[in-house]
């Protein structure tokens, strides 16, 4: 049974470390990758506070579909290019929405959700894997070192996701 550590306590970017270390020990030994992005979305719900969505979003070639996620049931599907998500995937890169009432095209799948986060998921080969979304109740609760940290552990599931996709 794997353990969820707080780490709330340290500065942020300590934080982050922290989480990525355990984010690598959780994936590490497991070979399916939709149970890798399950527990990758549990994992980083419940070890960051003031959040009320955090999933994914996969590509499947023409637009994004809901993977799996912790929160309220959400929209299954985001065009490229539509909403903070489709906005990052389409862009490929990172999506810090302070108050996502002032985002053009917002899409509002939880009413309560006040900003978000948004990670493009790309291979190295540059192929869109997909996006790691993360909303709050709370205005400006995201910043560049979320940005950061987020980004950090993206990379840690996509190292863990990649090879076993295909497959």
């Amino acid at each position: 049974m794997f353990e969820v550590s707080s780490a709330s306590h340290l500065p942020k970017a300590a934080q982050y470390e922290e989480l990525v270390a355990q984010a690598r020990a959780l994936l590490a030994d497991e070979t399916d990758w939709i149970a890798n992005a399950a527990n990758f979305s549990a994992f980083v719900f419940h070890s960051l506070s003031d959040l009320n969505w955090a999933g994914f979003y996969f590509h499947d070639g023409r637009e994004l579909v809901v993977g799996p996620f912790q929160g309220k049931p959400a929209c299954v599907r985001i065009a490229l290019g539509k909403g903070v998500c489709g906005t990052a995937a389409q862009t490929r890169q990172t999506q810090v929405v302070r108050d996502v009432h002032e985002f053009p095209g917002h899409i509002a799948c939880d009413s309560a959700s006040q900003s978000e986060i948004v990670v493009p998921l790309v291979a190295p080969d540059g192929t869109l894997i997909g996006v790691w979304d993360v909303d709050s109740p709370v205005v400006a609760r995201f910043d560049e070192e979320d940005a950061k940290g987020m980004e950090a552990l993206c990379a840690v599931f996509i190292e863990a996701a990649l090879p076993r996709a295909a497959s």
